[in-house]
């Protein structure tokens, strides 16, 4: 068993604190075990009766009669009320939850909503949730209790929850991390093979499936082709006109940008990628366009261009991104001027974390072998002419260390294993 602490201890702190606690993510991450096994086997520890935990996961036989939101929460509050004790309900697969005609006002329906929203005003009771396919989406669950609600956000492994469960040597482990990511089934699989095949068959089967029924998408090689454009371009700046453009040279797919746009925003509402946008450093606006677009998983980036094109600055770019949205800092594509040899150039810094106050510059560096990177990789650091702290990221050295000009210099495996910290 991971134990994802990260996303346990989040759950810790909003218990008891009056919202209904909702686990959104992309599917396959990990939301129900983190629910019915990790957080059960805390309260356990902590001294709760089994008694008092009621779980239901509406995808079972056993629990189909609470589809019903009157039945589940008619047989909740027979459990609690006239109680003293304190009660947890878990329910896994929400979206299966159908609406039913109000006995008590005809031609209204009564949704789970509205029945969990009634429930959460006992105050001996401490309401989860977790579910999503493609009639709902687990973000589209927060919105349905508008407001009400505390999130939990869980995220594919990370590369340190990934290593500490199978151990072995670092560098090899991250060098497999780089291809396969971090989806949590594939600890169970043991072939190269097997881990293609299941990760293939999560986007065929699962996430694409889910968009074109959820969403009634009439155009899903428009989607499929998009996919493979910010899976062979991640990293990259581009944006709707663009992808639209090239598709339409590329694959003659006569598909206006809005469509475009509107697809991106179908897959970042599934989990499926990230948009960071460009900062501007010194004019501190945010630019419109163009953008960059991350995989939240470099496994399911590597799947979609079945495994064949690997660039290791691009995915380690992919990793960190994703490493610092998991770690809770906010994060933009950073640009700052050149103003030399009377020209005015761009020039990109690849993330600008903030955390309240405090922000930090970082550029992600897989190998820094030689005077032409090296220089442009801390141009772009030195030209903020600001006191907030530079940093390099890098795979190819052994050790972080401090250069002459004040830019930290980190060992990338250090920071994602918790051994070196930004702030």
């Amino acid at each position: 068993m991971i134990q994802r602490d990260l996303y346990l201890h989040q759950l810790v702190s909003y218990m008891w604190d009056g919202q209904i606690k909702v686990i959104t993510g992309i599917r396959r991450c990990g939301k129900s075990v983190l629910l019915f096994e990790l957080f059960r086997d805390y309260l356990l520890s902590q001294g709760t009766s089994a008694e008092n935990i009621i779980t239901i996961e509406l995808d079972k036989r056993k629990d189909v009669k609470f589809r019903s939101p009157i039945a589940l929460s008619s047989m909740v509050e027979a459990k609690i009320q006239n109680s003293a004790q304190q009660y947890y309900l878990f329910i896994d697969e929400i979206q299966l939850s159908v609406s039913i005609p109000d006995p008590d006002l005809p031609g209204e329906k009564v949704t789970i909503y509205d029945m969990l929203n009634e429930l959460r005003g006992y105050k001996n009771l401490d309401v989860y949730v977790t579910g999503s396919n493609s009639r709902m989406l687990s973000s589209d669950i927060v919105t349905e209790f508008r407001g009400r609600s505390s999130q939990v956000h869980v995220y594919p492994l990370s590369f340190r929850e990934l290593f500490e469960a199978a151990g072995g040597d670092k560098r090899d482990a991250f060098d497999r991390y780089m291809l396969y990511g971090g989806m949590p089934y594939l600890l169970n699989l043991k072939e190269d093979r097997q881990r293609k095949d299941y990760l293939a068959q999560l986007f065929n089967e699962v996430y694409i499936k889910d968009i074109i029924e959820r969403e009634g998408i009439e155009r899903p090689d428009v989607l499929s082709d998009i996919l493979d454009f910010l899976a062979s371009s991640v990293s990259s700046l581009t944006n709707p006109t663009n992808i639209a453009n090239t598709l339409n040279s590329t694959k003659k797919a006569n598909v206006n940008p809005k469509t475009v746009s509107s697809y991106l925003e179908y897959l970042k509402n599934a989990f499926l990628i990230s948009e960071a946008k460009r900062w501007d450093i010194k004019g501190k606006r945010y630019f419109q366009y163009p953008n960059k677009y991350y995989y939240t998983d470099i496994g399911l980036r590597n799947a979609r261009v079945n495994f064949r094109q690997f660039d290791p600055g691009h995915i380690m770019e992919n990793i960190l991104y994703n490493e610092l949205i998991i770690q809770g800092y906010s994060v933009d594509v950073g640009v700052v001027l050149d103003r030399r040899k009377d020209q005015k150039v761009q020039k990109e810094i690849d993330f600008v974390v903030n955390q309240g106050d405090k922000k930090v510059y970082i550029q992600s560096a897989y190998e820094m072998s030689h005077t032409e990177k090296t220089t442009s990789e801390l141009d772009s650091l030195r030209l903020t002419n600001d006191f907030f702290e530079k940093i390099v990221m890098r795979r190819d050295i052994p050790a972080s260390f401090t250069d002459e000009n004040g830019i930290r210099h980190i060992n990338v495996l250090d920071f994602l294993l918790g051994k070196e910290t930004i702030f």
